[in-house]
C-alpha cells in the first residue's frame, strides 16, 4: 500500500519500509548517489530520497528523473542528518512512471508570476503556492460543511437553471437550446401587447422562448437563497454550498464569472439570531484552518503575507461589534479622512470604507445594520418607518465585507409591494408568495461568496488565484 508523504514525516519510523508514489521536485547528483526531492500533494514539505549508484537499473532511471517526472519508489526510512527533516527515504527501488522533458517542462525550479501560473493552470497545482491554497480551501470546505452539520442544518442542493433572478441586477448567464442563428420571435400583435401589459421600464423579449427546452427564459442561478428559504419554512434550518454565476463584465481582482456561494437560512430567526450565527461561524471555520493547516498557514505567512496567522488568530479570538449603517455614515463623514468615493447617507459603502470602519475606527470585525431599502434587495424585511432594512454586512480587516444577509420579509401584503417596487415581475414569484400565504414565520439568512473567504484565509491578492479554474470575461479556458 502506498503512504502518503504526510502520513510518513509525522509518523514514520526509522527502520520502516515504506513504497511512496510522488512528483520530482528537484534531483541533486553527488559521488555514489543522488538526492531526490519527492512531493505527493498531500503536504507542503518534500521527502528527501536517496537513490545509490547499487540501486537496480540506477543508470536507466535515475538520471531521467528530472523536475516535474512520477515516480514510485521503495525503500526503508532512515535517520536523517538534514536540516529540517526527521527522517528521509533510503531507497531499495525508483520506477520511472511519467518523464518529464527538463527542456519543455515550464515548471522548473525558479520563481514564476502568478499570471504565468494562471496561463498553464491545469498544472500550477504542483506548485507550494498553489498546493497549500488547495489544501486550505479543502480544509475551509470541510470546516463549514462540520459547522453546519453540527448545528442541525440540512445540506440542500438548489438550483443550477433558474427562470427567476434572485438579486434583481439582470446580470444573468442565459440557458438555451434555441438555435442562436435564427432565433423564433413572437408574432408583432403578441409582442405589443405584453409590451402595454409590462411594467414601466420591465423589458420584454421579441424571442419566443415557447419553444426552447423549458419554455420559457432560463439562466445560470446567481444565489441559491430563494430556494433555501422555502426548505427553511418546512425544515427550519437549511444551508446550500454550491456554483453560481454572474454575467458581470468586470475583470477585478475580486470578480469571477462562476464562484461559490455559503448560504444557510434559519427559520424563527431574526437579525439578531442571524447575526450570532455569522460570528460563531466565521470564528470556527478560521479556528479549524489555523489548527489543521499550520504548515500552509506558516508558509503564507512567509511568502505571501507577513503577519496573516496572527490577524486570523485575532479575529477567531474577537468580540464582534455592531453599529448601524447611519452610524458608520456619520463615523466616515467625521474621521478626517479623504476617500475615493465620497460619503453620503443613501451610498453604497465601498471596500475602502468598510476597511476603515473594521481596521481603523472598530480595530476587529464589525457588523454594518440597517441600510437604506433602495441599496438592498427587495426580499430584505423593511424597517419600522420602512427607510431601511433589517440588513447586516459583516466587516473584517484586511477584507472589508465578508458576509452579507437579512432578515427577510415575511409580510405578503409588504413583499409583494417591494417585488413592484423593484420592476420585478410578480408572476415569477407565485411560489415564492406562497411561503407568505401558508405559515409564514420571521426567518433570516446570509451569504458568503467561498472564494473570497480563501483569499482571506491565505492572503492571496487575486481571485483568480483561489479557485482551480477561474471563469472570467474572454477566459473560459481548462
Amino acid at each position: 500500500m502506498r503512504r502518503k508523504i504526510r502520513e510518513i514525516l509525522a509518523q514514520g519510523q526509522v527502520g520502516t519500509e515504506v513504497r511512496v508514489g510522488g512528483w520530482v521536485r528537484t534531483r541533486r547528483d553527488s559521488k555514489g548517489f543522488s538526492f531526490l526531492e519527492l512531493n505527493d500533494g498531500s503536504c507542503l514539505s518534500n521527502l528527501q530520497v536517496i537513490a545509490e549508484q547499487t540501486l537496480p537499473d540506477f543508470e536507466n532511471v535515475i538520471p531521467h528523473c528530472h523536475t516535474g517526472c512520477s515516480v514510485v519508489v521503495e525503500g526503508v526510512l532512515a535517520e536523517s542528518p538534514g536540516k529540517g527533516q526527521r527522517v528521509e527515504l533510503k531507497a531499495q527501488s525508483v520506477k520511472l512512471l511519467g518523464a518529464a522533458d527538463p527542456e519543455k517542462y515550464p515548471l522548473q525550479k525558479k520563481g514564476h508570476s502568478f499570471e504565468f501560473l494562471r496561463e498553464i493552470a491545469h498544472l500550477r497545482p504542483r506548485t507550494n503556492t498553489f498546493g497549500s491554497v488547495f489544501r486550505v480551501r479543502h480544509a475551509a470546505s470541510f470546516a463549514v460543511h462540520k459547522f453546519f452539520h453540527d448545528n442541525g442544518f440540512v445540506y440542500l442542493h438548489t438550483p443550477i437553471i433558474t427562470t427567476s433572478d434572485c438579486e434583481g441586477a439582470g446580470q444573468m448567464f442565459q440557458v438555451t437550446t434555441l438555435n442562436l442563428e435564427k432565433m423564433p420571435r413572437k408574432d408583432e400583435k403578441v409582442l405589443h401587447a405584453e409590451m402595454a401589459a409590462a411594467l414601466a421600464g420591465h423589458p420584454v423579449s421579441a424571442i419566443d422562448f415557447s419553444t426552447d427546452f423549458f419554455s420559457r427564459p432560463a439562466s445560470l442561478t446567481v444565489s441559491g437563497q430563494l430556494e433555501a428559504e422555502l426548505f427553511a419554512l418546512a425544515l427550519s434550518d437549511v444551508y446550500t454550498f454550491g456554483p453560481t454565476f454572474r454575467a458581470e463584465n468586470s475583470n477585478t481582482s475580486r470578480h469571477l464569472a462562476e464562484f461559490w456561494m455559503i448560504e444557510p437560512e434559519m427559520a424563527f430567526c431574526d437579525l439578531a439570531g442571524n447575526m450570532k450565527l455569522a460570528e460563531s461561524f466565521v470564528k470556527t471555520v478560521l479556528r479549524n484552518v489555523l489548527d489543521t493547516c499550520q504548515e500552509d498557514m506558516k508558509f503564507f505567512d512567509d511568502r505571501i503575507e507577513k503577519g496573516i496567522v496572527s490577524a486570523l488568530e485575532k479575529v477567531a479570538n474577537a468580540s464582534f461589534q455592531q453599529m448601524t449603517y447611519t452610524d458608520a455614515i456619520s463615523v466616515l463623514e467625521k474621521c478626517g479622512k479623504k476617500f475615493e468615493f465620497p460619503v453620503a447617507w443613501g451610498m453604497d459603502i465601498q471596500t475602502e470604507h468598510e476597511r476603515y470602519l473594521s481596521e481603523e475606527h472598530v480595530g476587529g470585525p464589525v457588523f454594518i445594520t440597517n441600510y437604506p431599502k433602495e441599496i438592498k434587495a427587495f426580499y430584505m424585511r423593511l424597517d419600522e418607518g420602512e427607510k431601511t432594512v433589517s440588513a447586516m454586512d459583516l466587516l473584517v480587516p484586511r477584507l472589508g465585507e465578508i458576509i452579507g444577509g437579512s432578515q427577510r420579509e415575511e409580510r405578503l401584503d409588504v413583499l409583494e409591494r417591494r417585488i413592484v417596487e423593484c420592476n420585478l415581475p410578480k408572476e415569477n414569484y407565485w411560489w415564492y408568495l406562497d411561503t407568505r400565504r401558508y405559515g409564514t414565520v420571521p426567518h433570516a439568512g446570509f451569504g458568503l461568496g467561498f472564494e473570497r473567504l480563501i483569499m482571506y484565509l491565505t492572503g492571496m491578492q487575486n481571485i483568480r488565484d483561489v479557485i482551480a479554474f477561474p471563469r472570467t470575461p474572454g477566459n473560459a479556458e481548462f
